[in-house]
């Protein structure tokens, strides 16, 4: 068995704090990671920190792009095990999207649609919770729980999930080796 790690999170930016308002979502964005330190975590995204509305896939992490400039990022990570086989298929899911990643688009249109409660989906446009729950679908996760219309807050409700930490993004590891 692997495990793998459901990141949900509110960096507090304007466009978050926007969401928020609007949806009363506690999270605002949401991410999938490969491993407990979360060295190897993807999302759709701001694809630089400073510039809310140029996104694509993207790399996160703590130590460096949106998460380090906005150190006050709540999150909750859930843990979620996992097979071999879907790990595998999560893992080359994830490693096409990044190789091919100018193939992609971030679907701004759909994320601000999505807190109405209206579905845009195109081809290989997503934003953040779309293209989690699509990696979780390509490696056979149940997601029989997860709506059609997926918000990062709707993870919670994912199958054979644990809560294993939720606070600051930057103190995790602290919390985690502690």
């Amino acid at each position: 068995m692997k495990n793998i790690y459901i990141i949900l999170a509110h960096t507090g930016t304007l466009l978050s704090r926007l969401i928020r308002f609007k949806t009363g979502a506690e999270y605002t964005h949401v991410s999938i990671a490969l491993d407990i330190h979360l060295n190897q975590m993807y999302s759709f995204g701001r694809i630089y920190p400073h510039i809310a509305f140029i996104g694509g896939f993207v790399r996160e992490g703590v130590t460096f792009g949106t998460f380090k400039r906005f150190q006050n990022t709540q999150v909750s990570i859930y843990e979620l095990q996992i097979t071999e086989k879907q790990y595998g298929k999560i893992y080359k899911t994830i490693q096409y999207v990044k190789e091919n990643r100018k193939q992609y688009k971030f679907n701004i249109l759909g994320m601000f649609l999505a807190g109405i409660n209206i579905e845009r989906t195109k081809g290989n446009c997503f934003y953040c919770a779309q293209f989690v729950k699509y990696a979780l679908e390509k490696g056979n996760v149940d997601t029989e729980k997860l709506p059609k219309i997926i918000r990062p807050e709707n993870f919670k409700n994912l199958k054979n999930t644990t809560l294993i930490y939720k606070g600051l993004l930057r103190e995790y590891n602290k919390a985690s080796r502690g």
